[in-house]
């Protein structure tokens, strides 16, 4: 099983604010549907809160310390149980938040970072990157336009 990590980042690692992205890049969010779309996606309850909603044309895994049920979702207690529920999957989604991205880190195998060539303040980051560890196999730069208001590069990470 790979695991991958999906997120967007802004030059300073930020995330988030307020449970909210810092952005709108509808390039972006094709781009996350396109690679996440019939796969399975593992999410923080914080993450999910955001969405509002399991996202469609996927399994939905949500990671909470709280005993709850989410109509659409499956919800377990930690990172480990979701990887667990996930075994004969080819590839699975970690997909936020920094708490379980923080998790994710030393399990992943592959990161799909876009970072948004902007320094955005925020209140969650994304852990460092250490460039020992990873080596970028792809690379596609973004000019801003009309519908995206920042420049932006999609980048795949392997693990070395």
């Amino acid at each position: 099983m790979t695991v991958s990590i999906v997120v967007a980042i802004s030059e300073n690692h930020a995330i988030g604010k307020d449970n909210q992205l810092l952005w709108h890049l509808p390039k972006d969010l094709k781009h996350f549907k396109e690679i996440t779309s019939g796969g399975t996606v593992i999410m923080g309850r914080k993450t999910y809160d955001s969405v509002g909603r399991p996202l469609p044309n996927r399994r939905n895994i949500i990671v909470t310390r709280q005993q709850i049920e989410i109509e659409g979702c499956e919800v377990v207690n930690s990172l480990q149980a979701a990887l667990d529920l996930c075994q004969g999957t080819e590839e699975v989604f970690i997909v936020g938040g920094a708490e379980i991205y923080k998790q994710a880190m030393l399990l992943t195998d592959r990161i799909y970072l876009t970072i948004v060539h902007a320094n955005i303040e925020g209140d969650t980051y994304f852990p460092e990157i250490n460039a020992d560890i990873w080596k970028e196999t792809e690379r596609a730069d973004h000019e801003a336009d009309e519908k995206n208001a920042l420049p932006f590069s999609f980048i795949t990470l392997e693990r070395a």
